[in-house]
């Protein structure tokens, strides 16, 4: 009778532990602990693009930091799982896959790069887990173009495509007096063709002239006979929506030819390493679009660029500040929704208006694309300087 009860005994101690067991290892909602809630970032943290994913990280960890200073969020601390796509479409996809299907995050910081987001669009929606890209500004992003319909878990800190092209090509003609252009593009990148497309369309409907439209591949690293054959149209200036590896080389072997008009790029051309492969001298006489400048007197970039040069002891990017806002635009969907459900975040996130982001004032239209300010940079003896704003 003693042994029968306490075996009895023993199996109801050994059946409560298993059951207190699997609810720690549930962890509750989506696969977080109990104290703590995952954000995911697939970003460039190797590769062609290295620089811009460890600027775009730096920006989310800063912002999480700071949450989790001020108590976290629904009362448990942010957490940032980073997973590496080596600034490639394939490992995006790969990354992606790693991030919401066994990391179990909520929401990701996606890929720099417009064709890795792309890549990596279907992961994230069929299993139900946000995107939101600082920088990616290309359409199709957001909006799939096989069906013209919105991708619903995908969103973007960034202005696209249209928006920049026509910013750059109406920049050209009034501020440069350009009448004729020559386009540069990196045949590989959605987001290079994107650019050169629309400001090719803009430039024509503002009566300026196309003389030349070349490509190029990425990791090129010869490119004078294109540039040879640019020279000899005699554009007023040269559009190379590119990034930055590949331009700091195109321009400085363009100057060693002797074409010393103005160059035009995008944001893509953000980087500390742009002078260094290009040279700060080949560089004058240059200019990109960007998404905000560390030089605006606003408020929230006063403090920001405080905050980021103390904890990183360097002047912050504009791929750290829209990854910075796209993190706060995340966790702030997140306090409003009053949950860590990944579609209550989602539904909150495509709610945004007037967030006050260090890039700006931002709302999100029916795309989920940012309706926002854009910034001209000139570059000067190798230093970013602001030139003018671009109101949308």
């Amino acid at each position: 009778m003693l042994k029968t009860r306490f075996t009895k005994l023993f199996s109801v101690v050994v059946s409560s532990l298993m059951v207190a067991g699997l609810v720690a290892g549930c962890g509750g909602s989506g696969g977080q602990q109990a104290d703590v809630i995952k954000l995911g970032a697939n970003l460039e943290m190797t590769g062609n693009n290295a620089t811009f994913g460890q600027s775009a990280t730096n920006g989310a960890k800063l912002a999480i930091k700071q949450i989790n200073a001020k108590g976290g969020v629904l009362g448990k601390q942010l957490t940032l799982v980073v997973a590496d796509n080596k600034s490639e479409a394939a490992e995006a996809a790969n990354a992606m896959q790693k991030l919401v299907t066994q990391d179990k995050v909520v929401a990701v910081i996606a890929p720099i790069a417009s064709s890795s987001v792309i890549a990596a669009a279907q992961v994230n929606a069929d299993n139900k887990v946000l995107a939101i890209s600082p920088t990616a500004s290309n359409p199709k992003v957001t909006v799939d173009p096989s069906t013209g319909k919105v991708r619903d878990f995908n969103f973007r800190a960034a202005f696209i495509d249209p928006f920049q092209g026509s910013v750059m090509a109406t920049f050209s003609q009034k501020s440069l007096k350009a009448k004729t252009a020559a386009l540069y593009i990196d045949n590989t990148s959605d987001y290079a063709k994107g650019l050169g497309q629309f400001f090719k369309e803009t430039f024509e409907k503002n009566g300026g002239i196309i003389v030349a439209n070349e490509a190029y591949l990425a990791k090129d690293t010869d490119f004078k006979a294109t540039l040879t054959k640019i020279k000899s149209q005699n554009p007023d200036v040269v559009f190379v929506p590119g990034y930055y590896q590949e331009v700091g080389m195109i321009i400085k072997q363009a100057r060693e030819l002797g074409l010393t008009v103005p160059f035009l790029g995008g944001d893509g051309w953000d980087s500390a390493k742009l002078p260094e492969i290009g040279s700060p001298t080949a560089l004058n006489n240059t200019f990109f679009s960007n998404h905000y400048s560390p030089d605006d007197n606003s408020a929230a970039v006063k403090d920001f660029v405080e905050a980021y040069k103390q904890e990183y002891n360097q002047t912050p990017d504009a791929f750290a500040a829209l990854s910075y806002d796209a993190t706060m635009m995340v966790i702030d969907a997140m306090k409003r929704a009053n949950s860590a459900d990944p579609v209550k975040i989602k539904d909150e996130l495509a709610k945004t208006k007037d967030y006050q982001a260090v890039s700006g004032l931002i709302s999100f239209n029916a795309s989920h694309d940012p309706v926002k300010s854009a910034v001209i940079i000139e570059m000067k003896d190798g230093k970013q300087t602001f030139r003018e704003k671009v109101n949308p």
